[in-house]
């Protein structure tokens, strides 16, 4: 992804060039035009944490860009996703609270799907790219295998 030598500037160059971070900033964009018509009593509240995490998607994306590593990147896109996995509660909870139209959080949801599959696939190259330059270094996720079934920590 980022070249042959491990402290080569990004081929793919700035980070405003990727698909992904033109999605995940407009995206971002959408986020504040859709919470400027939440409630006021929301600003300090789930307005300001749906904001932040759309803001986080685009920003994980720019600053694993400004590492200059592919390890660096693969990590910054899974902490992306993260941020999108919490934007898509709130955007859950938007509207379970009466905030937005079923179309409206459709549409929202339907882009940040959209831009967490880019997400991934940046991930898996990324992530790659890492490891054929350090072929003992394993960065890729760990597989989602179904949870063992039985009581987890959590219900107990």
């Amino acid at each position: 992804m980022f070249g042959s030598a491990p402290n080569r500037r990004p081929t793919v160059g700035d980070f405003r060039k990727l698909s992904v971070w033109k999605k995940a900033h407009e995206l971002a964009l959408s986020i504040y035009r859709e919470t400027s018509h939440w409630p006021k009593q929301e600003l300090y509240g789930l307005t300001s944490q749906s904001r932040r995490a759309a803001i986080s998607v685009a920003a994980n994306i720019a600053e694993g860009c400004g590492k200059n590593s592919d390890g660096e990147l693969a990590k910054h896109a899974r902490l992306s996703m993260g941020s999108g996995s919490e934007l898509s509660y709130y955007l859950i909870l938007a509207h379970d609270l009466g905030y937005m139209a079923d179309g409206r959080r459709d549409e929202l949801q339907a882009a940040l799907s959209e831009v967490r599959r880019m997400l991934a696939s940046l991930e898996r190259v990324s992530a790659s790219a890492a490891e054929r330059l350090s072929p003992g270094t394993k960065l890729h996720r760990k597989s989602t295998s179904p949870p063992p079934s039985g009581p987890s920590q959590a219900d107990g």
